[in-house]
Parts: structure tokens; sequence; C-alpha cells
């Protein structure tokens, strides 16, 4: 028998805690999580960071793909005709956001401050035109301000084609954006301090500019980044109703598919995803500034009723209003009549696409493909990520790498991420090149693009978590991901829904980022209006984008309506 002598008994219990830590370290749920996180990984650097790095190194190449360093960019910033674009694109960027912020505010301020009648009815107008593709508005605008336009004197000889149709049409498509941001804002007011300014006998303006103002500043300048970045990369509106007023997104198309110059392409996605980087790093700055003004102590602000202010607020959301359905409205209309403007009969002929179109209904459907496949695999995949990145217990370094690529999209404007698909997916020595022009690179490519927006929400859901769940299956010998399935994905299918809906309703509009990258059969039916648009059709282009602008309506009161049955599920569930 051997025999063991004291310090060597006395060691052992050290080795079995070295044991227990190193089986608790690649455990069953670590092994796992590390599974996942290097597989999440693996795909960010395949479809985020493997395409922008394809799109720049075609900036520095020429047509032979040989390396000239910046002699691109020196002819780029030496073309007078670019300067313009790169001009334009900032003129409509700052006058756009200076509009949107103004009208988003007050319209934010009126829900939110007034005691004015039809709130919920105008919550539901000044977020419509967030269902509808960025062409709809550039559409109706043609039908009411166009050269045969019902409304054309208004502009007293002034074109609609150019800066002014821009402006409107983004104006119109951004609104609703604004108004999320600045009405979740305006919400979280605590009521003690215009209490105490109404002590002080502080004016209603001062109170304003005191009070109010100070309270939603970083909700209001986030909101005008937010703005901002969406004009300056936006491709749709100008396209349609841009005429010869260039900007940067359009510049792209014209490079790549007009004159195929893929390098001076690549040059100007450069050149416009500098602002969208700014504008990104100024919200993030923002956001790391801004501080909870709302905790368990504060009191909840209930506006008193004044009549005069009350009246103004509801004059004021009564324009805007009626602005928005008109343009909607006219979309609509234009989509009826028979052959604008010489027969103006109605009928369902616009909708019949197979006479304005080889494809017939096809990009509709593909479209619905589209949405249903980016809604279903975004969603796991995104709130499986975010799971990860959240409740993981290890591997730190790699958790916090994946959370700033699940951020660097919201960074990137669609046309360039589009364009770095084509540079890298349609390359002849990548392996993964037959994805091109399928349906499944139009999904990537459009859950990619909405990736951080549906990240940010599935974070938060988590957060609100609480942080014992974990712990009590882990020292019940739970799987965690056993404990994912059967109560984290429960509790949070409020989140999960909501991201869901925003995916679908972003692939049934989305243009920018896919209009290089379909096929023949995989043509979507935002690319569709622009086509038809393009080829003179506007009718049948009015009519795609209404039925877009349906489904989209029909998915969100469907998420409604789903939210409501989760949000009761998700109640009795917290209250056993």
């Amino acid at each position: 028998m051997i025999q063991l002598t004291h310090s060597q008994v006395a060691v052992k219990p050290g080795l079995f805690q070295s044991l227990i830590h190193l089986r608790h370290s690649f455990g069953r749920d670590n092994l796992t999580l590390g599974i996942l996180l290097t597989g999440f990984a693996g795909l960010m650097a395949l479809f985020i960071v493997a395409p922008l790095l394809a799109m720049l190194q075609k900036s520095i190449e020429n047509e032979d793909g040989e390396f000239v360093g910046l002699a691109n960019f020196a002819e780029y910033f030496a073309s007078p005709a670019l300067w313009l674009s790169l001009q334009n694109t900032l003129v409509i960027g700052g006058t756009v956001t200076v509009f949107v912020g103004v009208l988003a505010f007050g319209y934010a301020y009126a829900l939110t401050r007034s005691c004015m009648p039809l709130k919920g009815l105008f919550t539901i107008i000044g977020s419509a035109p967030i269902l509808a593709p960025s062409l709809l508005p550039a559409i109706s605008l043609i039908y009411l301000f166009g050269n045969q336009g019902i409304a054309k004197d208004i502009l007293m000889g002034h074109s609609i084609y150019g800066p002014i149709g821009i402006a409107i049409g983004l104006i119109f498509w951004t609104f609703p954006h604004a108004l999320m941001i600045v009405t979740t804002s305006l919400k979280t007011s605590d009521a003690r301090l215009y209490e105490a300014a109404k002590t002080l006998n502080t004016s209603p303006i001062r109170t304003f500019f005191l009070v109010t103002l100070p309270g939603a500043k970083f909700g209001l300048i986030s909101a005008l980044i937010v703005v901002f970045t969406l004009v300056v990369c936006d491709f749709g509106v100008p396209k349609v109703i841009g005429g010869h007023y260039n900007v940067l997104a359009t510049d792209i198309f014209k490079q790549v598919v007009g004159q195929q110059n893929f390098a001076m392409g690549a040059v100007t996605s450069v050149v416009l995803l500098l602002p969208a980087l700014l504008a990104f790093a100024g919200d993030r700055w923002v956001q790391k500034k801004q501080q909870n003004l709302f905790d368990a102590r504060s009191v909840a602000y209930h506006p008193e009723p004044n009549h005069l202010r009350d009246g103004f607020c509801l004059v004021f959301c009564t324009v805007i209003a009626l602005a928005i359905l008109a343009i909607i409205g006219m979309a609509v209309y234009g989509s009826l009549v028979t052959f604008w403007p010489w027969d103006t009969s109605l009928s369902l002929n616009n909708y019949n696409f197979a006479e304005f179109s080889t494809y017939g209904w096809a990009p509709y459907f593909n479209s619905l493909k589209l949405a249903a496949a980016v809604a279903l695999i975004g969603t796991g995949v995104i709130f499986t990520c975010a799971y990860c990145i959240e409740k993981g217990r290890s591997f730190a370094p790699l958790r916090n790498l994946l959370h700033m690529l699940a951020i660097l999209p919201m960074a990137v404007p669609g046309m360039v991420l589009g364009l770095g698909y084509i540079f890298f997916f349609n390359h002849s020595e990548n392996p993964l090149s037959w994805l091109y022009g399928t349906l499944t690179i139009l999904v990537v490519n459009t859950v990619t693009h909405y990736y951080t927006v549906g990240h940010m929400t599935a974070l938060t859901a988590l957060k609100q978590l609480p942080g014992e769940i974990e712990a009590i299956s882990a020292s019940l010998n739970v799987s965690q991901f056993k404990t994912f399935w059967k109560v984290t994905v429960p509790v949070c299918m409020p989140a999960i829904l909501d991201i869901a809906a925003y995916l679908f309703v972003n692939a049934m509009t989305t243009t920018s980022a896919i209009v290089f990258l379909y096929a023949t059969d995989t043509i979507p039916a935002s690319v569709s209006v622009l086509n038809m648009d393009d080829a003179g059709q506007t009718g049948a282009a009015a009519a795609m984008a209404v039925m877009i602008l349906l489904t989209a309506a029909g998915m969100k009161l469907l998420h409604l309506a789903a939210s409501k049955i989760s949000d009761r599920y998700t109640q009795a569930w917290r209250k056993r």
C-alpha cells in the first residue's frame, strides 16, 4: 500500500480546488457560451468587418486592382462636381435637421405637456411615415407639385425637382424618428421641478427655458444627430425627386451602376462614411453625458389645462397631421388614378403590375419573404447574442468586442454597406461568392444594416431582469441556457416582438442597402418602385409603395395585438 506523507495530504485540497475551478471554467454552460460567442464573432467579422475592409481596400486601388494609394481621393477632391455633391449633402442635412428638430419638438411637447384632445390620434398619425419607404413621399410630391401636379402653383414657379423636393420628402420621412426620441425625453420629467418654479413665481416662458428644455436637451440632441445621419445617408428621395441636384448617396449609385467606376464609388462611400461616423460619435458622447433625471423619488409630471396653450398645440399638431395625411393620401390617390393627369378616373389598373414590369407581383412577394426571414432569423440571432453578451459569466474580452461590433452598423450608411458586400461577396476568389444575388445575401445584409437598434433593445430588456435569476439557476445546478428558454425568453417577449416588428418593417421599406445586391429573381418591392419610377410609370410605382405601406401597417397592428397578450403573460409571471 502506498503511504502518503502529511505534506502530500496537505497539498491535496488545493489540487481539488484547482480541478473544481477548472471544471467550472470549462463547464457545460461556459462551453456553450464560448461556442456561441465564437460563432457570433465569426459572423460579425464575415458580414460587418470584412465588407467594410473590402470597400476601404477598393478605394486605394485602380480599376485593375493595383494599389494607387490616395490617388483616387486626390482625383475625387479635384473634381468640382463631386465637391458640390458633398456641399449639397451637408446643406440638405443641416436644413432638414433644423426643420425636423423644431417640428418634432413642438409636436412632442404638445403630446406630453398639454391637455389638448385627440392625443392618441395625433400619436398614430405622427408615427405613420415610419411605415412608408422613403420613395413614397417623393412620389407624392411629384403628384402634388410636379410639372403636372395639382398644387404646383403653391411653389410660385420654383421646381419641386431639386433641393426643395429632397428637403420636404426627407422632413416627412425622418419626422417620426425624431418624434419618438423627443417624446420619450419629455415624458421623463419630475413634477417637483415645475412645482418649485411655480412657487418662485417663474413665468411659463422662463420655466420652459430653465426646466423643460434642459431636461430634454440630451434627447433633442440625440434626435438631431439621428435625423442628420438618416438624411445624409438616404438614397431614395434624392434619386426620385432630386433632379440634377446631386448628393453623395446618388453619386455612389451613379458611379457604380451608371459608370461602373467601382474605385470612385468606394471613394465616395468613404467620404459619405465620415459624416455618418462623426454623427455616430457625437450621439455616443451624448448618451454618456445623459443622466437619469427620473428616479424612485420623482413625481410624474401631469400638465394642467390651459386654454391658450392647448389651443395652440391643437392647431400646431393639426397642421402637421394634415400635411402627413396629404402626402400619404396623395400617394394612395395617385395609385388609383388610371392615367395621370389625362384620365383621372379611379381604378385598380396600376396594381396590375404585370402590365408595367416583367416582374409583376414577384417583387412584392420577394419582400414578404425577405421581411419574414429577416424578422425570424434576425430576432433570434440578435437576442441570443445580446443575452450572451449581457448575461455571460466568462470570456469578458470577447463579449466586449462583440458589443463594439454590434454597435458598428449604426454608423455605416446602407449604400456603403451594400457596396462593401459587392466588393467582398462578388469577388471571384471568395468561396462565398455564390451568395451574391440570392435572397440569403439580402437577408444577411438587412439584418446587419439594422442590427444595432435591435441589439440595444435586447440589452435594455435584459438589463431590467434581476441578476438573481442566473445565480439561482446556478445554485440549483440548472443549465443557464435552460433558464434562458424557460424564463428569460418568456419574460422578454415584449422586447423580442418589438425587435421582430422593427426588422420586418425596415426589411419591407429598405432600399439603399440592397439596391446593389439583388438579382432578377430576388428583386424586392422597394427597388421595383425605384425602377418603375425611372421608367416613367409613376402610378405603378405609387401602387407598389402603397402596398409596402399597407403591409408594414398590418404588421404594426399585429405587433400591437401580440404585445398586449405578451404583456399580460409577463405581468402574470412577475406576480408569481
